[in-house]
């Protein structure tokens, strides 16, 4: 029996120091930070972490075989590497309009989950689609295009996208919710202590 590749996500926390910094210098002291979770996640998976760079759009490209995701909050920060597409992203669970709501998911999207507290799972459902856009190197201009196809477990949903499914994996840590999208991978990620 064949094990599918173990990837390894990668969240930092943010220094308080660095929250309050202005904002350009706050968002190039994020993304420098996203860069050092994708070096640790590099460093699990014993790859040299080559030049990561952007194509004209923001999207990553993959370099050496190796696809790679970084998502930024004031909070916390993330970084994955994987052999396959790969889409991370997070966000600090918070109260949203019912407009949001519906933004983000259809009425039989909704029924998927079981009655719960709509906060994290409307959360649940924007970062697995915002790390599903992801691997596709697409903005969140093709939110309306993601579907939730299932409810999975707490931690795992199943998203389609493009005509193609893509399993997401999720964890919940200090009020957030972190997701990464990707086939055919584990995950064994590195959390804030």
């Amino acid at each position: 029996m064949h094990l599918p590749p173990t990837i390894y996500p990668v969240i930092l926390p943010v220094p308080d120091d660095a929250r309050n910094l202005e904002r350009r210098q706050r968002v190039h002291y994020l993304s420098h930070r996203a860069r050092e979770a994708l070096k640790r996640s590099a460093e699990r998976m014993q790859i040299e972490l080559g030049s990561v760079e952007k194509d004209s759009r923001g999207a990553p490209l993959p370099f050496q075989g190796y696809f790679w995701s970084l998502t930024h909050k004031p909070d916390y920060v993330g970084g994955v590497i994987a052999p396959c597409a790969v889409g991370m992203d997070l966000e600090k669970i918070r109260s949203c309009s019912a407009a949001l709501f519906r933004r983000i998911a259809s009425d039989e999207e909704w029924a998927l989950a079981d009655r719960c507290d709509p906060e994290p799972l409307f959360f649940r459902y924007w970062t697995a689609k915002e790390a599903v856009l992801k691997t596709a190197g697409e903005g969140i201009a093709d939110l309306s295009r993601c579907k939730i196809r299932q409810v999975v477990d707490e931690t795992h949903l199943l998203v389609d996208y493009a005509g193609q499914s893509w399993g997401v994996e999720q964890v919940f840590f200090d009020g957030h919710v972190a997701a990464v999208a990707g086939r055919g991978v584990r995950m064994e990620w590195t959390l804030p202590k």
